[in-house]
């Protein structure tokens, strides 16, 4: 199989600020996507638990919470379909496009779909839709950078940046829209933006080299109809657990995070075990170990962004200027303004390191240490009235959330393909990802246990614990950088 390497022209590789010009066309639809998704994510646990009088669904703050964080695991638990749909039947590039028509039609469902059959349909497109762009995106983007090239970490910086420019306009106009005309207006703009990133995919999309339709491990054909069964199989027995109430808005945020953890495992044993992995593949699998252990620690924190920060930020945040009273889901945008102006910064550290960079497990302690200490910080502010946190508090805050994220997210998305073996290349992807599923839907269980009456135990074990956890890592660096067999 031709590699993607090899057709990307020579000539186009330092065309987008020192990388491949193609760099430029995915960061741009994940722009859209990230738009649409940030934007409805602003406004979704509100429109959960605000009274049906406030335009809500009145459902349980608790529960609420929950499902945010099952939703969210989801999303990142689809990567996987998405990413065994690039790998053995139609290659990333198709992915891609199908998974972008689905998160328009969700989006569309929970603007025009009334109560709980528009939020249920709405989520499930989207979420399954979000996991294979997400996978895909992220694998073409890795694709564009040869085996060595120092310049992946900074071009997955880069990339990061452009999604947030996307992450950052969606609160502020879903919030705007919502504030003043209702939740189903919000979730209408969220829809036109992923209208608008689809249109500039297929009008973009035949400057993709001819490789990001490369199925690596095609699925031989004598196979079709038993994965057809197994598939069928597969939403007979959800729909069955489903409507016995087996699994229900209680106990899905829990039943989310064992099936991750456990396609997680199935992963590794999968990549452990196949005879398509060599040895030196083999010892970089193992290393990716305590990374996708670090990442859904990081994660289960950085998430509660959606869940106990947006709970903060619309019962104790002061968000009162000159009579004007800001919209709770703008404090989402302050972390993607953070990541614009501080992702090149990075990415320009990196550059200029070169080979005398910090390794990525280095990194991935450094994340962990600092989201500690983001969590440390909402102390001198426990225990305060409705409306008694400034918002400069609530600000340096999570300027400590970015700090972390762009020690280890972009690097992860990074360390994941460079770990990756040849013929599980976006799987690899998709298994970070489920880092990130786990961390998600933990952050969701995590937010039921706060409240403003135990904040200061509440932030000081999440926050302590991921300090030891970021410090146990920095200690196995040397060990881990060994069995990466010469990858950073």
């Amino acid at each position: 199989m031709t590699s993607t390497q090899s057709t990307v022209p020579s000539d186009t590789r330092k065309s987008f600020f020192g990388h491949p010009h193609m760099l430029a066309n995915l960061f741009s639809v994940e722009l859209w996507e990230r738009f649409s998704f940030y934007g409805m994510q602003g406004i979704l646990l509100y429109y959960m638990y605000f009274t049906v009088t406030d335009g809500g669904l009145g459902i349980d703050r608790g529960v609420a919470t929950g499902l945010v964080g099952a939703y969210g695991g989801g999303v990142y638990l689809s990567t996987i379909l998405g990413a065994w749909l690039a790998d053995r039947l139609l290659g990333s590039e198709r992915v891609l496009f199908y998974s972008a028509i689905m998160i328009m039609l969700g989006h569309i469902s929970l603007a025009v779909l009334p109560d709980i059959t528009g939020l249920a349909i709405g989520l499930i497109l989207v979420g399954i839709g979000s996991g294979g762009l997400k996978a895909n995106a992220t694998s073409l983007v890795g694709t564009l950078y040869e085996e060595g090239d120092e310049r992946r970490d900074a071009g997955f910086s880069l990339f990061y940046m452009g999604i947030n420019v996307g992450a950052l306009v969606g609160p502020l106009i879903t919030g705007w829209l919502q504030q003043g005309w209702g939740f189903h207006v919000g979730f209408g703009a969220a829809a036109v933006g992923m209208a608008v990133g689809l249109t500039q995919y297929i009008l973009t999309r035949k400057n993709l080299p001819a490789s990001a339709h490369d199925v690596p491990n095609p699925l031989p054909s004598a196979q079709y109809l038993r994965w057809g069964l197994i598939s069928v199989a597969a939403l007979v027995a959800i729909g069955v657990l489903l409507l016995t109430g087996l699994v229900n808005a209680d106990n899905l945020a829990n039943v989310m995070a064992g099936v991750a953890i456990v396609a997680a495992i199935a992963y590794f044993v999968l990549l452990l075990t196949s005879s398509q992995v060599n040895a030196t593949e083999r010892s970089r699998v193992l290393s990716f170990i305590p990374l996708f252990i670090a990442s859904a620690s990081f994660w289960a924190l950085f998430q509660q962004q959606f869940t106990v920060v947006a709970i903060y930020s619309e019962e104790s945040l002061d968000r009162t200027f000159f009579g004007w009273t800001m919209p709770p889901s703008w404090v989402q945008s302050i972390n993607p303004v953070f990541i614009i102006v501080f992702s090149g910064i990075f990415a320009a550290v990196w550059t200029k390191m070169g080979s005398r960079q910090p390794s990525s497990p280095l990194k991935f302690a450094a994340g962990l240490i600092v989201m500690g200490v983001a969590f440390l910080a909402f102390i001198p502010f426990a225990g305060g009235g409705p409306n008694s946190t400034p918002l400069l508090g609530l600000v340096v805050i999570l300027f400590l959330f970015t700090m972390a994220e762009l020690f280890l997210s972009p690097i992860g998305l990074s360390v994941a393909t460079k770990l990756a073996p040849k013929v599980f290349r976006t799987q690899m992807v998709a298994l970070f990802f489920l880092s990130i599923s786990i961390g998600t839907t933990l952050a969701g269980i995590l937010a039921g246990y706060y409240d403003r009456d135990n904040e200061v135990p509440y932030f000081s074990f999440l926050g302590g614990t991921s300090i030891v956890l970021g410090v146990i890592l920095a200690a196995f660096v040397p060990m881990l950088k060994k069995a990466m067999q010469g990858v950073r």
